[in-house]
């Protein structure tokens, strides 16, 4: 089946969801999501005033790409920007033109549900700014953080943070290791005027979370400890977990398919009784309700338990296999 066919099957089935997002502020969404819709590798989006088409398998042709425009400007008349990432480090290997490139390299603005965000598509980093079938996780820190502390933990550019803060949280503590992560979660806060309820901690997720936690910090065996920012424990009404899929560092590894615990006690730890802590698990051979019993075990271990749950689902502009999304995401409600 032709990428213009595919490609006209995703934009009818969503349709509605189009018509609603733009009622609702909102000019980033995903239009294509290959790997479920005909075409594993393509991811086809609407970042603010661009199109954004990205390759992750394979580079496509110039008449593919021509196919895509002509599809896509029918739609909205943007600027498309490719970037083939079929390298195995995913790093951009296809050149543009200089005005596309200047545009595509330059800062702009979109919205989510009226929240503006800071968008780049092409930096240096690898990932996209704002990763949007996190949508749902956005909206609900918003509604439920009204008069709230709130703690997001590899809080990336702090798209979690600055709904919570928006949604009327009195303290938000964004904590993330990069510096240019950061950066951006700083501009996300100025763009909707909370930068006075947003704290910006640069720190590896291991120490921050263990010393909130009132646990000791400590490191992988034979591993010297650097320098980390000293931060006192402290509990929040609302922590959002969303790590990597597997990082190290000398304090510790994250590994969500053996030991996810490792990073759910101290983060559970420092939610308070009666708060709440969102938890993520990017990895698709992950079984959710496997998942689901090991975080309460965790729980239970601690003497504390689980009042209240809530399954947080992709919308629709990320559809899965089954309805079994990669991204699984629960809301706990702590006793």
């Amino acid at each position: 089946m032709s990428i213009t066919t595919l490609l006209a099957s995703a934009l009818t089935a969503r349709a509605s969801l189009i018509a609603q997002v733009h009622a609702n502020n909102t000019d980033c969404f995903r239009v294509f999501h290959g790997t479920v819709e005909g075409i594993n590798g393509l991811n086809i989006d609407r970042y603010g005033d661009a199109w954004l088409v990205q390759t992750f398998h394979h580079t496509l042709t110039q008449d593919e790409r021509n196919e895509i425009e002509q599809a896509l400007k029918a739609v909205c008349t943007l600027p498309v920007v490719y970037n083939d990432r079929s390298n195995k480090n995913s790093r951009i290997l296809n050149q543009l033109d200089d005005e596309l490139e200047g545009f595509a390299k330059s800062e702009q603005v979109m919205q989510e549900n009226g929240i503006k965000f800071t968008s780049q598509l092409r930096h240096e980093g690898q990932d996209p700014l704002l990763f949007l079938d996190m949508r749902v996780g956005r909206e609900y820190v918003r509604a439920n953080s009204q008069d709230k502390t709130v703690l997001n933990l590899f809080s990336y550019t702090c798209g979690i943070g600055t709904a919570a803060a928006v949604g009327g949280a009195q303290k938000v503590i964004n904590v993330d290791f990069s510096s240019f992560a950061l950066a951006a979660g700083k501009k996300n806060a100025q763009l909707n005027g909370v930068e006075s309820v947003c704290e910006f901690v640069q720190s590896d997720a291991f120490p921050a979370m263990r010393q909130l936690a009132g646990m000791k910090v400590g490191g992988r065996r034979n591993q010297k400890l650097p320098s980390y920012p000293k931060l006192s424990a402290t509990q929040f009404d609302l922590v959002f977990l969303d790590p990597p899929r597997f990082a190290k560092s000398p304090f510790g590894t994250v590994d969500l398919i053996n030991d996810y615990q490792s990073l759910f006690k101290p983060a559970m730890l420092s939610t308070k009784s009666g708060g709440t802590i969102v938890c993520c698990n990017n990895v698709a051979k992950v079984d959710k309700q496997t998942w689901y019993d090991a975080l309460s075990r965790c729980v239970e271990k601690q003497g504390r338990s689980i009042s209240a749950y809530e399954w947080l689902e992709c919308h629709e502009d990320f559809p899965s296999f089954d309805g079994n999304h990669p991204l699984k995401m629960v809301a706990l409600t702590l006793g």
